[in-house]
């Protein structure tokens, strides 16, 4: 008996299958390319070939996209990143008091206690400080991603960049740039300046606890993770799993659902079909939902995005 979680980003679409023992048995992490359900489709495909549909006990779907994956491939949970998250960390170490979550387009602060969530921050307003932005300004200078992290650890004295805003850091960068400062320093002040946005619009005050957890794919970059560290005066770990803990978490909340009921898999299969999405107004309250719907050959497989949840709960082959 397995499990399977699916965590739908803007760039990025994770799949983790998990045995009842809550050991990742297979994983994937792939671009989501602005094309969420051609990225599920391929999970499921590339799943389908190492595993069988009834030997999938239950589905936990989340992340932005947690509605289509779950209404495309039949999750038994939908929940949202912060409790995917968190569940995630818990299980890797209990001890864990403090998530630091950086992905593609936002991030965010998790607070645990005793393996729970107590409180929690997000930032999804500017583009300063995530994923994104960073393989934007690695990009601009010619260097690539992979040695972002090492070359900032060799900048001894980090350039005083504005780490509130992307505009203002890319001019900041551009300009020190033109004044002769190394792609080292530049890189390291980079780093330096957006833990200082991260503690100061994230964390807002907030008391960031040991045992502290970075994840997300930026948590991949030892010059950030080295800054947080230096600002925080205390380790950082990093899971193995940082890139696809979301998944993860989800698929644990499936597990835990095994006994209630029958999982709602719709099998492997689903990948190789091609479905379209249709976006249609219900009037049937006041919310007037622009509900997204799922057709395959004309017959309609799944629907999300609705409210009230009215139209996710239908039963559909």
């Amino acid at each position: 008996m397995y499990f399977l979680g699916i965590d739908v980003g803007s760039i990025s679409t994770d799949l983790v299958v998990i045995d009842k023992h809550g050991q990742i048995q297979q994983q994937l992490y792939l671009k989501t390319k602005g094309n969420p359900l051609d990225a599920v489709k391929s999970g499921l495909q590339q799943l389908g070939a190492c595993f069988r549909t009834e030997q999938i006990g239950g589905v936990g779907a989340t992340g932005s996209g947690r509605g289509l994956a779950g209404a495309f491939a039949g999750a038994d949970v939908i929940k949202n990143e912060i409790t995917a998250h968190g569940v995630a960390a818990a299980k890797i170490d209990p001890e864990i008091r403090t998530i630091i979550e950086i992905g593609g387009q936002d991030s965010k602060l998790i607070l645990m206690e005793q393996g729970l969530v107590t409180d929690f921050a997000m930032n999804t307003v500017c583009a300063a400080g995530t994923g994104s932005f960073l393989d934007r300004q690695a990009e601009r200078m010619g260097i690539p991603i992979e040695e972002f992290g090492s070359m900032a650890l060799k900048g001894k004295e980090p350039a005083p960049i504005a780490g509130r805003c992307a505009v203002f850091a890319e001019s900041d960068i551009i300009h020190l740039q033109q004044t002769g400062v190394s792609e080292e320093n530049l890189l390291a002040g980079l780093c330096r300046a957006l833990v200082n946005s991260y503690l100061s619009n994230v964390a807002q005050g907030k008391k960031l606890l040991p045992k502290v957890c970075f994840q997300g794919g930026v948590a991949a970059n030892q010059g950030l993770r080295t800054a947080f560290e230096q600002a925080l005066g205390t380790e950082i770990f990093v899971p193995k799993e940082h890139k696809i803990m979301g998944a993860y978490g989800a698929a644990l909340l499936a597990a835990e659902q095994k006994s209630k009921k029958r999982t709602a898999f719709r099998g492997f299969d689903r990948g190789k079909i091609k479905a379209d999405i249709r976006e249609e107004a219900c009037g049937d309250c006041p919310n007037q939902c622009k509900v997204k719907r799922l057709y395959y050959q004309g017959k309609e497989i799944g629907a999300f995005q609705d409210r009230c949840g009215k139209h996710q709960q239908r039963k559909m082959e």
